[in-house]
């Protein structure tokens, strides 16, 4: 039997994870679409996205639209992409964080429809950010969900689920990096079920619908009067990025590492009560943070004790 033809639809590297595992396991990828170059870096030099960078050393074609609708602001560009598909005639569209809405008429080309690689248990989480809310919310367990994909936001019937523990340590980076994987690996195995014609859907429940809304960078900013457990939570959620902040003595510092501890009763919220090289304690409205891993404007992220070599927090405030 010939090689499975795919198109691929992915940005970051939780796509490229992806797209390197079929790769890998033979199947004749057609074409990559992806999103264009951005700007990175302090240089602001334009940047190919992962899943580029990964096609390129495969030689693999690479499309790079602004948009796909033909309603939309580009319909030429639009077009071009449409037609370059009806000509490929790929058997299935996968899709990882791609990041530009599929119309119907994509949706409805290939033989056997267009394929998500989504990082949550469904329904729970779907939408944009669903790593980074799991964590926040201080949910127990995530994982991927392989889902064919409809017209809605991430409503489309489920093909294969697979759970993972979220660690009390987990940060947003550490869990991407645990789902990138879990989701190469089961997009392989969904593709090969899918040739022997093994594969169930499975509709989505209508009750534990939550929507995981894209991180924004205000919510970086700290409330030191929320309880400790919800603030570790958020450092936990923002790491890497936006990265959790907070002010103290004018200067904007970064905290990226934080557990909830016992605090002093009374305590000012966002307070200093301790600040050596077993880390910096901040009071918060119920209970404290231990804070393990700190950063200043343009400095690397340093342990607590390297840290405060050069920047003082006994006595201080942190809003």
């Amino acid at each position: 039997m010939p090689a499975m033809k795919i198109v691929f639809a992915g940005t970051p590297e939780f796509a490229a994870v992806a797209l390197r595992d079929l790769h890998a396991a033979g199947f004749d990828i057609l074409l990559a679409l992806t999103q264009p170059d951005r700007p990175a870096g302090r240089g602001m030099q334009l940047q190919p996205s992962a899943v580029k960078q990964f096609a390129l050393t495969q030689d693999i074609a690479v499309a790079q639209p602004v948009s796909l609708r033909l309603d939309g602001k580009y319909p030429d560009e639009a077009a071009k992409v449409h037609a370059l598909l009806r000509d490929l005639q790929p058997d299935v569209v996968v899709v990882a964080a791609y990041g530009l809405i599929l119309p119907r008429t994509i949706l409805d080309l290939p033989r056997y429809g267009c394929i998500n690689i989504h990082a949550s248990l469904l329904p729970r989480w779907r939408g944009a950010a669903p790593i980074h809310r799991a964590i926040e919310a201080g949910d127990t367990e995530s994982g991927i969900t392989i889902m064919q994909m409809d017209e809605g936001l991430d409503t489309g019937s489920m093909l294969l689920k697979e759970s993972v523990p979220i660690a009390t340590d987990d940060t947003t980076g550490s869990l991407h990096d645990k789902l990138a994987g879990l989701g190469g690996k089961m997009i392989v195995q969904t593709l090969h079920q899918l040739e022997r014609g093994a594969l169930q859907t499975t509709p989505q429940p209508a009750d534990g619908v939550s929507y995981a809304a894209k991180i924004a960078k205000e919510e970086a900013a700290l409330d030191f009067t929320l309880p400790a457990t919800v603030v570790a939570r958020k450092i936990r959620a923002f790491n890497p990025f936006p990265g959790a902040s907070a002010t103290c003595n004018g200067t904007v510092v970064k905290l990226w590492r934080a557990e909830a501890v016992v605090g002093h009763a009374g305590a000012t919220t966002g307070s200093v009560l301790q600040a050596d090289a077993n880390g910096v304690v901040i009071a918060c409205g119920a209970g404290a943070i231990r804070v393990g891993e700190l950063q200043k404007p343009g400095g690397k992220r340093l342990p607590a004790g390297e840290f405060l070599k050069s920047f003082a927090m006994v006595g201080a405030r942190l809003h």
